[in-house]
């Protein structure tokens, strides 16, 4: 199965050194490496921890590439999944010389639809604004140039374009074989070019989403593979919980009740009363937002099922907006075949009342086994209404997707908590798995400083923002390089930047803050500026990768312990304890220490990075389950003297050596 022993292939004199630049063998990838094929070989699921700097993609990409076997990798980002295929896996065939045929497949909503950007360059009413127009242009050149279609491939059109949904298909108005430009969709082409090839890059959302499909009884997607891997796989609970679960808005119903009018009137007109059909749902919507005014009043503008305040009005209005949907969508069946957008009326339709009814349904879980409960909740804000439906656990469906003779190899920087990867395993029902952590090759008590300051109040304290910011601040001041301030909350992110602000008056430095711009253009400012201080909240704890001194301070101001009012953590918790467990040391302690190792892994990219990681919440030294969570870090120097941490990052060199910070951090204790 392997022609070449993987030491041969990883060693001084092999083929990656003889050929990727900057390449240097290290220990714990060869082994890695020797655990995957060994994974290949025996058909077994192989859970792998692997530190920063490993070199994890090599170490899973070589043995796929020489097993000989269909390989899907999948990754936690569309950004890496194009990093994967356009970067890495084309260096590595080179290196090795095989004729490896590869397949990028991302989901339906990626790729420019003939017909629809047809549709739309005749209809003069269709453009929503004057910036769309030059939009529409790029596109319409770009569907004559690309061979893929992938809107990734246009990044003078930003991805959050509007524009893009009404040039791309969904499941429900996709014309399938009946589609006229069906010989030129780039979504055929992909996926047919996904079955034929020997790897196929895929990313955790169109993998779940797949799953979800099967789950349904609805046709396969991705192709069968003998290997399947999952990159930064820390991300899989999350991304299948959404996945597996449903949602549907009020904003839908009204888009499909103004699709099935608009359809009924142009291509039906004397057959329906569809204006009636129509004015009928829109008043049932218009009831239901109101009989659950008082949720937009509760914390979070959400609430379960079981907890809806004046619940009788509002299943009332709920039966009225059901039964107003599913009359518009028997008129639709009666004319689906007439034309294309009736049939596409016809499909959403029918999709929205399936998820309403499926809503309004008890949730197999309310008693019964948690691996087969769900749980539901509504949030109801000024701009939206939205019923969401999740399971209970992923553990059974996830697991169950795997067959018997396919190996899974599941990696990332952080699975284990201290080593125990029993909370990973659990979540996604793969106690059996084979187990595997490999260490950071980067030398962190020389290269880091873990800091938390001593006099700082308890996060629950009214001023404990202010005083974070203000034992913050002298460290910005000693800082040339780059800060990254990563907050628990949305609210914390604005208090923190404004008091940044203030205490940074005197300094031309930029402070930039989540929701300012999208994340990729904050993340491109905040490398180029070299010096700025960028204060972002949950999306930014992860998948940031800024070596060098562009990022020498991270501040993370309370341990991310997930907000109590989640839905589906709620769910959680309530199960784990009437199941006799623990639900803070089982499932929040272990979730939180996870997410904090995600964030502290921001700071040290590189053998030649340095900085001081700062986290401002005390418990994390002073309660006794701290130690769980600082002896999961990477092992920096620590310290809780202020004047420790400046002369670390003061005596840190700017030119990429940590020499000067180990010295700075003499005598400190390593963790």
């Amino acid at each position: 199965m392997f022609p070449e022993d993987l030491s041969q292939v990883f060693g001084p004199e092999g083929p990656l050194a003889g050929s990727l630049s900057g390449y240097v063998p290290r220990v714990a990838q060869l082994e890695l490496a020797s655990a995957i094929e060994d994974a290949i070989a025996s058909q077994q699921v192989l859970v792998a921890e692997a530190g920063t700097g490993t070199g994890k993609t090599w170490a899973y990409l070589v043995p796929a590439f020489l097993s000989g076997g269909k390989t899907l990798v999948s990754t936690g980002t569309r950004t890496l999944q194009d990093q994967l295929f356009r970067r890495d896996i084309p260096r590595l065939r080179e290196a090795l010389a095989l004729p490896v045929d590869v397949a990028l497949l991302k989901g339906r909503s990626n790729y420019v639809c003939h017909y629809h950007l047809d549709r739309l360059t005749q209809d003069s009413r269709a453009l929503k604004s004057r910036e769309e127009i030059p939009q529409l242009r790029e596109i319409q050149r770009f569907l004559r140039e690309t061979d893929s279609g992938d809107k990734a491939e246009l990044p003078t059109v930003p991805e959050n374009a509007d524009l893009w949904n009404r040039v791309t298909s969904t499941r429900e108005n996709c014309l399938g074989q009946e589609c006229p430009f069906i010989k030129d969709c780039f979504l055929m082409k992909a996926r047919r070019h996904a079955q034929e090839a020997d790897v196929v890059v895929v990313n955790h959302a169109l993998f779940m989403a797949d799953l979800a499909l099967r789950e349904e009884g609805i046709a396969d997607l991705l192709p069968e593979t003998q290997l399947v891997v999952f990159d930064e796989a820390h991300q899989l609970p999350e991304t299948a919980t959404r996945f597996l679960g449903q949602s549907v808005s009020l904003h839908q119903i009204l888009d499909c009740m103004r699709l099935a009018e608009a359809a009924g009137l142009a291509h039906a007109r004397e057959t329906v009363h569809w204006s009636d059909l129509c004015r009928v749902l829109e008043s049932s919507v218009r009831e239901f937002r109101l009989a659950g005014a008082a949720i937009s009043q509760l914390p979070g503008g959400r609430v379960t099922f079981e907890q809806i305040p004046e619940a009788e009005p509002f299943d009332a209005a709920l039966e009225a907006m059901v039964k107003a949907l599913d009359t518009l969508a028997e008129a639709l069946a009666t004319q689906e075949e007439r034309h294309p957008d009736l049939a596409t009326a016809t499909r959403t339709a029918r999709s929205l009342r399936a998820r309403l009814v499926q809503w309004t349904q008890p949730a197999r879980g309310e008693s019964d086994p948690p691996d087969q409960a769900a749980v539901r909740w509504i949030e109801h804000g000024q701009q939206s209404v939205r019923l969401f439906r999740a399971p209970l656990s992923v553990a059974r469906i996830f697991s169950g997707f795997r067959r018997p003779e396919q190996t899974w190899v599941l990696t990332s920087a952080t699975l284990s908590v201290k080593g125990n990867f029993a909370h990973f395993q659990h979540q996604l029902g793969l106690g059996d798995a084979q187990t595997r952590s490999w260490a950071s090759p980067f030398d962190y008590p020389a290269q880091g400083l873990l800091y938390v300051p001593q006099a700082l109040p308890w996060p629950s304290a009214a001023g404990f923002t202010d005083a974070f910011v203000a034992a913050l601040l002298p460290l910005v001041d000693a800082c040339t390089g780059g800060v990254l301030v990563l907050c628990t909350t949305l609210r914390a992110v604005e208090r923190v930047a404004d008091q940044l602000l203030r205490g940074m008056l005197q300094s031309d430095r930029s402070v930039m803050r989540q929701g300012e711009a999208t994340r990729g253009v904050l993340l491109e400012r905040f490398r180029a500026a070299g010096n700025a201080v960028l204060v972002g909240s949950t999306s930014f704890w992860e998948g940031i990768d800024v070596p060098g001194d562009a990022l020498t301070l991270v501040a993370i101001d309370k341990l991310p312990f997930a907000p109590p009012d989640d839905p589906v953590l709620e769910a959680r918790l309530n199960a784990c304890r009437a199941e006799g467990g623990n639900p803070f040391m089982e499932y929040q302690l272990p979730q939180a220490a996870l997410l904090l190792k995600q964030g502290a892994g921001r700071l040290i990219r590189s053998e030649r990075d340095w900085g001081v990681l700062m986290v401002g919440d005390g418990r994390l030294v002073d309660k006794p389950y701290g130690r769980l969570l600082w002896q999961g870090l990477p092992p920096f120097a620590r310290t809780r003297d202020p004047q420790v941490a400046l002369g670390f990052i003061s005596a840190s060199p700017h030119q990429g050596s940590a020499e000067g910070a180990e010295e700075a951090a003499g005598g400190v204790r390593a963790s």
